[in-house]
């Protein structure tokens, strides 16, 4: 009979089951033979049905009246922990709708073992909340009450970029001193870590974990400073009142440019204040172009459009973001100069984050003699460039970009459950 464990990376935009396999770890198949599912749930208002992952992104663009709720993650270790929204006529907390996806990603693993399944390791990031253990602590909580919730009744926790490593580890032939990089959708996160076939044998790793850091930047910040900077003026963002004495009032454009937030300007109130906003504003079009994607509650796919563009300026100098709403139909260039320039505070920080955790590891930069990269945002070019540079003779070893967290929870699930 297989063991009824296995380990599961909830990201922030993306997720993963791992189990282990005749002792080798696999990510279970979790949507159309496909291995991530996209963190995000639909409530269709039309046949009362919740789907999650592609599917619920397909059903918004379809443009099924119903609610996208993306970025879930987000919410762990802030105010929208304790919040509801508003689903047809009852309210749901934030934290019930991120049970329900983990119950899905446990339905999932279950019908893979072919029977009950309430062992797990859940990964986490480093830090939920920066510098504050005590909300970091209600974080890890809040995210074991909501798995508990849905049936698991043994669960582990593994860092995430530990995790990584011991899929690192599973590859390499000698003794490495190793950075494991994990920048994904909410945050980045660091590990040094001593790995080698020898060690990866051992069942007690404490001694080879040398540091660990975190920060909560990651590809979903990106996507709103892209937003606010180059696509938020176009719907009235810092234009000034029609008496010059003022700019508009700027949290109804960084809400819309949030992922997690989108949903708090769908609602009757906010949109009374949008009306008033426009009444007060010099360029009342642009901000009609901004009350026609509320109406039309197309401010997750505005968001899909700016992740995207992102995304091809991985290999591109300029990338569109195109609306094509009637009502709100405009263009916004984005330039690989310009994504630099917008995110280059917070690639700083990272890189901080990963020079503070090789001075916490007591080892010199030379020492380290490989860089694993897993997690999307490691392929944005200043963020790689910047980091890399910290430990410019260490080999870089490409990991599984959405895989490889999901693989080692998988391994260390069979380390503490097997």
């Amino acid at each position: 009979m297989r063991p009824a464990f296995g380990g599961i990376d909830f990201g922030t935009s993306n997720s993963t089951v791992g189990v282990v396999r005749n002792g080798q770890p696999r990510l279970v198949a979790l949507e159309d033979g496909q291995v991530t599912l996209p963190s995000a749930v639909f409530f269709n208002f039309e046949d009362n049905r919740t789907c999650f992952g592609r599917h619920a992104i397909a059903n918004y663009t379809d443009s099924i009246e119903g609610r996208l709720m993306r970025s879930l993650k987000s919410v762990l270790g802030s105010s929208l922990a304790h919040e509801k929204t508003r689903i047809k006529a009852r309210s749901i907390g934030f934290m019930e709708i991120v049970g329900l996806f983990l119950g899905h990603l446990r339905k999932k693993l279950e019908e893979d073992a072919g029977g009950m399944v309430e062992t797990v390791v859940l990964g986490r990031p480093v830090q939920f909340v920066d510098d504050d253990p005590e909300a970091d602590a209600n974080a890890q909580g809040e995210l074991e009450k909501a798995a508990r919730a849905q049936g698991f009744k043994h669960i582990a926790f593994q860092f995430e970029p530990i995790a990584a490593a011991l899929d690192y580890e599973q590859k390499v032939t000698r003794e490495e001193l190793a950075l494991i990089v994990d920048m994904g959708g909410g945050t980045s996160d660091f590990s040094i870590v001593r790995v080698s076939p020898q060690r990866s044998r051992s069942l007690d790793r404490k001694d080879d974990i040398l540091a660990s850091r975190g920060i909560h930047i990651g590809g979903t910040d990106f996507d709103r400073l892209l937003s606010i900077a180059h696509v938020m003026p176009q719907l009235g963002y810092l234009t000034p009142t029609k008496d010059g004495k003022r700019n508009l009032p700027a949290s109804y454009f960084i809400d819309l440019a949030t992922w997690q937030r989108i949903n708090l300007v769908y609602t009757a109130k906010a949109m009374t204040h949008l009306r008033q906003i426009r009444y007060e504003a010099e360029r009342a079009d642009l901000v009609d172009r901004f009350i026609h994607i509320v109406e039309h509650r197309y401010g997750h796919a505005l968001a899909a459009l700016v992740e995207k563009a992102k995304i091809e300026l991985t290999d591109r100098s300029s990338a569109q973001v195109a609306v094509k709403l009637p009502g709100a139909a405009f263009d916004a260039e984005i330039t690989r100069t310009g994504l630099d320039a917008t995110i280059a505070r917070d690639i700083d920080r990272v890189t901080a984050t990963v020079g503070q955790t090789i001075r916490d590891a007591q080892v010199k930069p030379s020492d380290i003699t490989a860089v694993f990269l897993t997690g999307g945002s490691t392929a944005i070019p200043l963020a790689r460039r910047e980091i890399l540079s910290l430990v410019p003779q260490a080999s870089v070893i490409e990991g599984d970009v959405f895989g490889s967290v999901g693989l080692g929870l998988a391994l260390d699930a069979q380390r503490k459950f097997g």
